[in-house]
């Protein structure tokens, strides 16, 4: 149809950025739009959680209203670059961080709904690896995001479109909490038996200096083996489709994918991943390929005493946020950990492999639902 029309993004928002405050202005005040709320939500979530304290001024120009498009503008890895999430309603006195550009509506040409599929499809993030730019970060310029090009039809398609689109994010939302749900409880389970120690058996063993006896402490460098070195992917060559699915820094489980056989990484054993910019933690059960830019492989020297999923569980415990910028793997490993008896890892294992089956499950039905939606929106344009 004729009134599909290509337009800039400039002729249909303005452009602001977002807020920089110092660590000691976070904890209490007013609620603020964090990076990990707009990578991890294609609307804001309902309650901002985090807080900030702020001025009258701050959060006049930072304000967040029913409409606005908030957008990732740096990174330290490209992948995280572009991603973008709407907010259906105002958010009183609240504001959004300076890793974050807004996009505010200077016209009621674009449905709210509608926008947020159409910016989070690979057709349009692959605009963002086109004009960004990668020295120590992946970062955007104000000019290069307001030159983009979205295409829009008449409001009544764009209310049709996200409709069916919604109906999909229904079932992928369910999956999600079914994964959260299921995580928690092995994080839980890790929390109470090896930090308040609370394992089977502790009422007749001896804690001497908090460590139980047959248990001992270990720096995590102690603990992992040393992995063969592999080849990396660039997320320049990440493909929409291939073989060997791509684990890289970001917080998608699945970045992207290749048919370089040389890439893949096969182990009966889980890997554990970790992002060394990122700091993030992932538990991967399946042949993979390794994503750029310091994706960490992390196996365990002893999976009697130490098993990947307690490894895991163990290390996602850890804080990292007060360690210096990037190259956090060295910090990792010079970390303490309780190492049980073989018994105790053992019974551990026996709990929580179950719950990471099912994870890996959801995770295989949520991926197949992500990309049947992402690829219904281009099949609905497509029949314009």
């Amino acid at each position: 149809m004729s009134d599909w029309q290509k337009v800039k993004l400039g002729k249909l928002y303005e452009v602001h950025n977002g807020l920089s405050k110092g660590r000691q202005f976070f904890g209490t005040g007013f609620p603020f739009l964090t990076f990990s709320n707009v990578f991890n939500n294609w609307f804001l979530p309902e309650e901002l959680e985090s807080l900030v304290q702020t001025t009258d001024k701050e959060r006049e120009a930072c304000s967040i209203k029913a409409g606005d498009v908030f957008i990732t503008r740096t990174s330290e890895t490209m992948d995280e670059l572009g991603m973008s999430s709407v907010a259906l309603k105002d958010y009183p006195n609240a504001t959004y961080n300076g890793f974050t550009k807004r996009l505010r509506p200077i016209t009621d040409r674009v449905y709210p709904r509608y926008i947020v599929y159409y910016l989070r499809t690979p057709k349009f993030r692959g605009q963002f690896m086109a004009f960004s730019s990668m020295t120590t970060r992946a970062s955007l310029a104000n000019n290069d995001l307001l030159n983009m090009e979205v295409e829009l039809s008449p409001m009544d398609i764009q209310k049709n479109i996200a409709t069916i689109l919604s109906r999909h994010d229904s079932l992928i939302e369910n999956y999600q909490k079914q994964i959260k749900l299921l995580e928690e409880a092995a994080q839980r389970l890790c929390e109470d038996w090896f930090i308040d120690l609370h394992f089977p058996g502790h009422e007749n063993t001896n804690i001497i200096d908090g460590v139980p006896e047959e248990w001992e402490k270990k720096k995590v460098g102690e603990l992992i083996a040393k992995v063969p070195r592999t080849k990396q992917i660039q997320t320049k060559d990440y493909q929409n489709s291939g073989c060997i699915p791509i684990i890289a820094q970001s917080r998608t489980y699945i970045a992207g994918y290749t048919d370089d056989p040389e890439s893949k990484v096969e182990s009966n054993e889980p890997y554990i991943v970790f992002g060394d910019h990122t700091r993030i933690l992932k538990y991967v059960p399946f042949p993979f390929a390794k994503g750029a830019d310091g994706t960490q492989l992390i196996m365990s020297s002893n999976l009697n005493l130490m098993p990947q999923c307690l490894l895991f569980s163990s290390l996602v415990n850890i804080d990292l946020s007060s360690y210096s910028y990037a190259r956090h793997f060295k910090y990792l490993k010079e970390d303490e950990i309780l190492v049980p008896s073989a018994l105790i890892a053992s019974i551990f294992k026996n709990y929580v492999a179950k719950w990471y089956e099912k994870i890996q499950q959801n995770r295989e039905y949520l991926l197949l639902l992500t990309e049947a939606r992402d690829r219904l929106l281009p099949k609905l344009m497509s029949a314009r």
